[in-house]
């Protein structure tokens, strides 16, 4: 978010919703104990952080995944604050942008976690009803739930350099194909390449480029300086 949004004018969205435990899950332990622990990593409640404020002077909306939270995993919490960022950046008139950092879905929260695949793809209509930029940026890794979902989904995909990105991972395929795969597939300079994503943006440059991105396809007067 430092790197992203200006420094005034932040405001935290759906910071209220907490994740529960409605399956009583266990595995090697129990999953409160598991939030627990991410939450005193982290020193958030869940993986994905929603915030509205300016990027170089333009109104954004801006979610971004904590990775040390349980891999970036994509609960119900992840899927309800997302949604709410988007109805907010509806509700201003404003680009929304992800950043995604995930393992995919949450196995803890079962068939919860697989429904916000839908619940946060559907949700980016209200962004293209009122003509309204969805920038997605993914970084390494973004894998499973999430890439399968709304991360391909944006007018713009941008990727960090030598980004994960892809649904099962490399040694998953290989091992279920039986073929050694391409050199650096999955990569996003390979994604690149194959036209499955936009541009390769390095993090320094990414508030520059994403500002400069929304000043285009809003038809803002001008674009920042370098």
């Amino acid at each position: 978010m430092n790197l992203l949004l200006d420094e005034e004018g932040r405001e935290e969205i759906a910071a209220n919703i907490k994740p529960t435990d409605p399956l009583k899950f266990k595995d090697s332990k129990k999953y409160p104990d598991r939030l627990a622990a991410a939450r005193k990593a982290t020193g958030e409640d869940d993986a994905l952080v929603v915030m509205k404020g300016t990027m170089n002077g333009l109104p954004v909306v801006v979610a971004a995944f904590e990775f040390r939270f349980i891999g970036g995993s994509m609960g119900s919490v992840v899927g309800e604050r997302f949604v709410q960022g988007v109805r907010r950046a509806v509700a201003d008139n404003c680009s929304f942008i992800c950043v995604a950092a995930s393992g995919g879905a949450r196995m803890q929260e079962g068939i919860n976690s697989l429904m916000q695949m839908t619940k946060t793809s559907a949700a980016l209509h209200l962004l293209t009803e009122k003509r309204l930029p969805f920038i997605s940026v993914l970084t390494d890794p973004t894998m499973g739930g999430v890439s399968a979902s709304f991360a391909f989904l944006g007018d713009v995909v941008l990727a960090e350099p030598n980004a994960l990105i892809g649904f099962a991972g490399p040694r998953v395929i290989e091992q279920t194909v039986r073929e050694t795969l391409p050199e650096g597939f999955q990569r996003a300079e390979f994604l690149l390449e194959k036209g499955a994503i936009d541009q390769i943006v390095d993090r320094r440059s990414m508030k520059k480029r994403i500002s400069d991105l929304i000043t285009l396809l809003r038809h803002e007067s001008k674009v920042t300086a370098a």
